[in-house]
């Protein structure tokens, strides 16, 4: 992923509301959302380059989410899919010291009902406070502008009791552009990190893939939908929790 907004235990019906962008090649190939057959209760698509995903639940009432964090400047390390750490999280085989050689990301995961954020930039894993969070390509609620524009446009489409998807899904088909001068700076240049600074992204041969919204109940009742923008489709699932 690469444009988070969630409201976490901060909406009276749903104790997490997610609502996310993936932005990525548009050549690599991946399947839609959908329940893994040879992981049972995952709920997530899945990246068939690498095998692991970018945002998924588990049917025991498990949540994760990645998004890469972005300096160039920073030297590139080898290692595994970050995907696989969604993966991992999912099925609980995360340890809170298991930090294997990556490159940047933010990760939010955990039990619902105690979830977490963590960062290999800053080396911590630490409770996510209730709110609403926005997450890209920086450090969680960083204040770029697609982050600080998707927030409150979030914060208002969930504002009623019985939020609308369409709505929700309105949030992150944002295109505009950040100004000059509030880009930030990640080592690419001004061209590509203008392009990159919209909530939803359309570059030649790589843009946001997909959008997709989760909303939890308190009694565990589940609306994920994932739309696909590259081909156009959607895929609704609504798995019941094991609380």
């Amino acid at each position: 992923m690469c444009l988070i907004a969630l409201a976490y235990r901060a909406h009276p019906r749903f104790p997490l509301i997610v609502l996310a962008n993936r932005d990525e090649f548009l050549d690599r190939p991946a399947q839609a959302a959908h329940l893994w057959p040879d992981l049972p209760g995952v709920v997530a698509g899945r990246d068939m380059q690498a095998g692991g995903t970018w945002l998924g639940l588990h049917t025991s009432g498990r949540f994760a989410a990645l998004t890469n964090h972005r300096d160039l400047r920073r030297p590139s390390v080898k290692g595994p899919s970050r995907g696989q750490l969604v993966v991992q999280a999912l099925m609980n085989e995360l340890s809170p010291n298991d930090n294997p050689p990556l490159d940047g990301y933010n990760l939010i995961h955990g039990p619902i009902q105690a979830l977490c954020y963590r960062s290999n930039i800053t080396g911590t894993d630490e409770a996510l406070e209730p709110g609403i969070h926005g997450l890209s390509n920086a450090l969680l609620d960083t204040a770029w502008p697609k982050v600080e524009r998707s927030k409150r446009a979030f914060a208002e489409a969930i504002a009623s009791s019985d939020p609308d998807p369409d709505q929700l899904f309105t949030v992150m088909m944002d295109r505009a552009t950040a100004p000059d001068d509030r880009l930030p700076d990640t080592g690419l240049d001004r061209e590509r990190e203008r392009a990159l600074s919209s909530a939803f992204i359309a570059m030649d041969g790589y843009g946001t893939r997909c959008t997709t919204l989760l909303m939890v109940d308190g009694n565990g009742q589940v609306h994920f939908e994932e739309r696909s923008h590259h081909p156009s489709h959607r895929v609704v699932l609504r798995p019941v929790l094991a609380w």
